[in-house]
C-alpha cells in the first residue's frame, strides 16, 4: 500500500523513490512487525488471559510446571497479525505471490485457531480426527 502511494507522488516529492528498493521496504517492515508486537502484545495476552485461552499443565510432569498454569497459548495470532499488517503497508501488493503467501500463513493460523478452540471445548479427546475434515474441507 505504502509503495503505491509513492509511485503515486514520486513525481512530486523525489525522496519517495527510495521505496522501490526492497531492502528498505524489507528493513521497515521488519520494524514495523516489531512496533505492532511490543505495542499490541500486552492487551492480546491480557485479552487472550481474560479468556483463558490456555493450555491444561498435566499433573504428572515436574513440579516446577504448574506455575506455568493459564499461561495463555495463542501468541501465534500476535504473530500473524504483526505479519498481515506489515505485509499490507509494506509488500507489492501486484505481486500475485505475495498474496498467495499471506493467504497461506493465514490459513494455517486458522487451521491452528480451529484446532486450539477444539482442545478448549474437550481436553481430553484426540483432536487430530476432528480436524482433518475441515482441512479436507478447505483443500
Amino acid at each position: 500500500m505504502l509503495l503505491w502511494l509513492a509511485e503515486l507522488f514520486k513525481q512530486d516529492i523525489s525522496f519517495l523513490r527510495v521505496f522501490n528498493f526492497i531492502t528498505f521496504r524489507a528493513v521497515f517492515a521488519t520494524m514495523t512487525s516489531l512496533a505492532i508486537g511490543l505495542i499490541a502484545g500486552p492487551p492480546v495476552i491480557r485479552m487472550l488471559a481474560r479468556l483463558k485461552v490456555g493450555q491444561a499443565v498435566r499433573t504428572d510432569g515436574p513440579q516446577t510446571h504448574l506455575i506455568k498454569t493459564g499461561t495463555p497459548t495463542m501468541g501465534g495470532v500476535l504473530i500473524l497479525i504483526a505479519i498481515a499488517v506489515s505485509t499490507l503497508l509494506w509488500a507489492d501488493l501486484s505481486n500475485r505471490f505475495i498474496w498467495v503467501v499471506l493467504v497461506v500463513t493465514l490459513g494455517f493460523g486458522a487451521v491452528g485457531w480451529k484446532f486450539i478452540v477444539e482442545t478448549l471445548k474437550n481436553p481430553t479427546k484426540r483432536h487430530f480426527f476432528t480436524l482433518l475434515p475441515t482441512l479436507v474441507e478447505a483443500l
